[in-house]
């Protein structure tokens, strides 16, 4: 599986427990540190470590385990990396504090049908 069916893997997760304004920006030409980032909110915490699960599950069952999560317990900011792709699962407060989209701009957007 290559980064972007990958990519639609975590999309259908992420959308399949309603996350909130999903996006990813495609960072290959920028860093080496993956191809894509995922960016997605959840309204409370319980739902942002429901999307977190759902990825997780979705794509271990696909055979894509993460290789590292970082914040379930706080469920304020999840990463989780896939190697190729990071996931970011944030409360809507704190997507709004981090505004990873500013800070990673040079990167390109990308639409769903576009992968």
């Amino acid at each position: 599986m290559n980064a972007n069916e990958l990519t639609k893997l975590v999309l259908n997760a992420l959308e399949d427990k309603k996350a909130e304004d999903i996006k990813i920006i495609d960072i290959s030409n920028v860093s080496v540190i993956a191809d894509y980032f995922i960016i997605a909110s959840g309204n409370n915490r319980n739902q942002v470590q429901a999307l977190a699960d759902n990825v997780e599950e979705t794509c271990g069952k696909a055979g894509y385990p993460v290789k590292q999560v970082e914040g379930y317990d706080s469920a304020n900011w999840i990463l989780m990396d896939f190697s190729d792709i990071i996931v970011h699962i944030f409360s809507k407060e704190d997507r709004l504090f981090y505004d990873l989209e500013r800070i990673w701009r040079d990167g390109k957007i990308v639409e769903k049908d576009q992968l």
